[in-house]
């Protein structure tokens, strides 16, 4: 993502947004209305209190005090009514705009393929999606109802000015250009300082995400002080820009100041001299100088406006920035959801290069898993191995070929269909922050207590469950950061079983486990893998010998395929691999490796058999 988001005409951004709210712009009419009802309100006590002066002070005549104190009375409790409505009315309209479009732009974002994420700060998008949506909403909205009230106030205040004395009206109006002039000239440099404050205010955020989501590396390192500096840093930036920003107000607050007070002056000079030639009275001056107040705040408040947009402006730039980023996949006009697949899954000629780079990652790729079968794609770091488990769920499609599930091309599934039949159990222990129920359950949106602890049963994770302070209902931290490695996995299958898709993909299962843990996952991992088609991306070559067939990539290229003895025999490239990893002697000097004690001990076939059981077992219990 571009380290500044370009610059766009406020009109765009509002035309942009403004989808947002018109679905409820019947009920933002009414706001509109509301607010156009105070400046009236204010008009009618302005002029009250003329009346009140000339006839009522002034004469000495206390005849009309009542109906007038009535009157303002009437006034102050309509207008309270009148604001509170449209108070409340303009809090669910903002809520409902933020909510709306803080959901479109997360639905966006979970779009977007995993580069994206990988080029981008996790503070700067989430500063996005909170600070710079606010700020679009009180640009759209906000904005326009503040804007419609001062311009109405701002009619109807020059309307009475004329109306009591049009010659002062002259007088009083020559101030407003000077107001106007004031407000563009410190605008364009308030539009340059919000955009910088706004850029600043994520970077600030990516660097304290990016500090406490890494500490114990921090920690472990003693880069504390280090992580310190990168963040003061940043944040002496932005102090530097929300000073100029200080001083900029500093001055413009006492510049309009000035000038409003040289309105008032110049008027009332004017007055005075129309007084003495009996132009006008002692009431319809001191009216003529409270609608002249009230002048001068709206066209004070509309230059604010002005900057404030400026300001909003600055955070609609960066989250159109965000929603322009094309999605790297999206459902076809003719996709469709064939409900559960029997799971053949097919990789036929697939090519791919990622973007930026002249080498293939993928080429001519072909490889097929049949519903049951397992086969282990392994191969050299940088073979192309995890490119082609992203092809399979389709982060990306291939440049050329077809991945096919069922004798159908993925494209034209649908990306929710696809992803309901495919279970990925990727290197990553991958755990919300909430509780072991939660986790498990993410597998399934409708799954019953009853399932969530089958599956955990299924997943040998139960026992340890139960053992745990608040059993199911124990939060785990994020990222799972309470549970050891081993746990979080079981927690990770038991996700997988509970969603019960027929294509199983796992990427690096064991990596990352010590001996004991990995060896407690086989049993649950045959279970998973029972019945289904399955997947294995793998560096460890013990993984084969699970596998009804191994494929060898080399560069992108299928380069041999097989079962793990006839690879050995040809004394290929896997062979090679196997040489380096230390596969045979590997046996000889020490405890035999987690998947490889398994499959050595008894037959693959054995294996599963004996676990569909015990999986039947813990369903049956």
């Amino acid at each position: 993502m571009r380290a500044a988001a370009p610059e766009i005409p406020l009109r765009t951004i509002f035309a942009r947004f403004w989808p947002f709210a018109a679905p409820r712009r019947g009920l933002l009419a009414v706001a509109l209305l509301l607010a156009l009802v105070t400046p009236a309100i204010g008009t009618a006590e302005i002029w009250l209190f003329k009346v009140l002066v000339d006839d009522v002070l002034l004469p000495g005549s206390f005849a009309l005090f009542p109906k007038i104190a009535l009157a303002y009375v009437g006034l102050t409790v309509l207008d309270g009514v009148i604001t509170g409505a449209r108070r409340v009315l303009s809090t669910w309209l903002s809520q409902r705009f933020l909510l709306d479009l803080r959901a479109h732009l997360l639905r966006h974002l979970e779009r977007l393929s995993p580069t994206f994420f990988h080029g981008s700060r996790l503070g700067d998008l989430l500063s996005r999606v909170s600070g710079d949506v606010a700020a679009i909403e009180a640009f759209v909205l906000s904005a326009v109802t503040s804007s419609t009230t001062a311009s109405v106030q701002l009619v109807v205040y020059v309307g009475a000015l004329f109306v009591l004395q049009w010659k002062l009206a002259l007088v009083a109006l020559t101030v407003t250009p000077v107001f106007w002039y004031v407000a563009r000239r410190f605008s364009r440099r308030t539009k340059s300082l919000s955009r910088e404050k706004q850029r600043l205010s994520g970077v600030i955020g990516s660097v304290v995400e990016q500090t406490l989501s890494n500490i114990t590396l921090v920690q472990a390192y003693g880069q504390e002080e280090r992580q310190v500096g990168r963040f003061s840093e940043e944040a002496e930036r932005k102090y530097r820009v929300e000073m100029a920003s200080a001083r900029l107000k500093a001055v413009y607050g006492p510049v309009v100041e000035l000038i409003e007070l040289l309105g008032v002056l110049t008027v009332l000079g004017t007055g005075a001299w129309l007084l003495s030639r009996r132009e006008l009275t002692v009431g319809e001056l001191l009216a003529f100088v409270t609608f002249l107040g009230g002048l001068y705040g709206p066209v004070r408040r509309l230059g604010s406006i002005a900057n404030s947009a400026y300001a909003a402006a600055a955070g609609a730039e960066r989250v159109i920035e965000v929603l322009d980023e094309v999605p790297a996949v999206v459902d076809g006009p003719d996709a469709a959801d064939p409900g559960r697949v029997v799971g053949h899954l097919e990789v036929r000629d697939v090519s791919f290069t990622y973007p930026g780079t002249g080498r293939p990652a993928l080429d001519a790729v072909s490889l097929v898993v049949a519903p049951g079968e397992t086969v282990v794609v392994v191969g050299a770091s940088g073979a192309g191995k995890s490119t082609l488990a992203k092809l399979v769920v389709r982060f990306f499609d291939p440049d050329a070929g077809q991945v096919l599930l069922d004798g159908r091309a993925i494209g034209d599934l649908t990306l929710d269909a696809l992803r309901r039949n495919v279970t990925v159990l990727l290197q990553e222990t991958l755990l919300l922050d909430g509780t072991v129920r939660d986790n498990i359950a993410y597998g399934r949106s409708d799954a019953t207590e009853a399932d969530i602890v089958r599956a955990a049963r299924a997943a040998d994770a139960h026992a340890f469950i139960e053992a745990l302070p608040q059993g199911y209902d124990t939060p785990i931290g994020e990222r799972g950061r309470r549970l050891s490695g081993g746990q979080g996995q079981r927690i990770a299958i038991a996700r997988a079983m509970l969603r019960d898709a027929p294509v199983l993909l796992l990427d690096e299962p064991t990596t990352g486990l010590d001996v004991r843990s990995a060896a407690r996952l086989l049993e649950p991992l045959a279970r998973l893998m029972a019945g289904r088609s399955t997947l294995i991306i793998s560096h460890h070559l013990v993984t084969a010998r699970m596998a009804d067939r191994v494929v060898v990539l080399d560069r992108g290229r299928v380069v041999e395929t097989g079962s793990h003895e006839e690879l050995l025999a040809r004394n290929g490239t896997y062979a090679e691999l196997w040489r380096k990893s230390g596969g045979g002697r590997a046996r000889r000097e020490s405890p035999a490796p987690p998947w490889e004690a398994v499959t050595s001990s008894r037959p693959r076939r054995a294996l599963v058999e004996r676990t569909d059981e015990v999986m039947v077992g813990a369903a049956d219990g």
